[in-house]
């Protein structure tokens, strides 16, 4: 064989050993076990806190406060916090976006946390106040937020009933309560009968419309402790202001008790409450069908 051929033979040989050779490395690196690598700490959220908020300047003025006693439940915390930043962020969004030449006033938001309950097994914060960005009037603030520590949840309607068909009854009781208090207030301001029968008749399709049978029409609920005990004997739904009635009437609360309530909660709330006697419950089964509000 001629040198011409023998050195490029050779070297191809010399190339594929050396091939083999790394190969080999790279087999004898793929088995060795792979070095651990550091695991990274979870960073832990920061706990919310809620700290009263007074904020002003030349053209609105806003004012929040909270209960102290809402910061050991974090997720009620966090609840009240996501609330109120969104009622400012409105707040702000209207400064921004109105003429400042045309603002007659200051624009001024006041929201206010109260504690209703805290027993070990449920706790409660009302949140009332106003937004007012011109107009007549501010805009009502109303919500409720129904904590259950033994849970770490909030207790929110749409979870209340076994069967979403029993808000018919509730509905029902609702209206009763609203209907005979308006027809009170009436009275009591001695119209003539066919005034009277004109704000019966508009503020009755009011309380209709704003008492549907569904989750939605009683969001806003709070506990109503039994006496001297940590348990509830009823329930109070909360209806801000054009709900049910018009503005000048305010926010309107009927409470409705463990007797209604007990026969459609759902098993994971029955034991908050109080004993009833069973002679006292109103069974009325949830009809089938809800038709519409006229």
């Amino acid at each position: 064989m001629s040198k011409a051929i023998r050195f490029p033979l050779a070297a191809t040989l010399s190339a594929i050993v050396l091939l083999a050779a790394c190969d080999q490395k790279k087999d004898a690196a793929s088995t060795q076990a792979p070095a651990e690598a550091p695991v990274a700490e979870q960073a832990q959220p920061a706990p919310i806190e809620l700290k009263d908020v007074m904020e002003n300047d030349a053209r609105y003025i806003i004012g929040i406060s909270y209960p102290k006693q809402a910061a050991k439940y974090q997720g009620l915390a966090q609840a009240l916090r996501t609330y109120a930043d969104s009622a400012r962020a409105e707040l702000l969004k209207a400064v921004a976006a109105g003429d400042v030449i045309k603002q007659d006033g200051l624009y001024d938001l006041t929201l206010n946390f109260t504690l209703v309950a805290e027993t070990p097994e449920i706790v409660a914060v009302a949140a009332d106040g106003s937004s007012f960005t011109g107009g007549a009037h501010g805009v009502p603030l109303v919500a409720r937020f129904v904590w259950l520590p033994q849970q770490n949840a909030l207790w929110t309607s749409d979870s209340m009933f076994a069967d979403p068909r029993s808000w018919r009854v509730i509905s029902d009781y609702t209206r009763e309560q609203l209907h005979a208090a308006l027809s009170q207030r009436v009275d009591a301001d001695e119209l003539p009968p066919e005034e009277r029968a004109d704000v019966m008749r508009s503020v009755g399709r009011m309380i209709d419309a704003g008492t549907e049978p569904v989750a939605d029409s009683f969001a806003a609920f709070e506990p109503v402790l039994a006496p001297e005990s940590d348990k509830l004997m009823g329930l109070r739904f909360v209806f801000p202001p054009y709900q049910v009635g018009p503005y000048v009437d305010g926010v309107r609360t009927v409470e409705v008790p463990t007797s209604v309530l007990m026969p459609h909660l759902a098993p994971a709330y029955r034991g908050m409450f109080v004993a009833v006697n069973p002679a006292t419950v109103v069974d009325a089964a949830p009809t089938q069908d809800i038709p519409p509000v006229q």
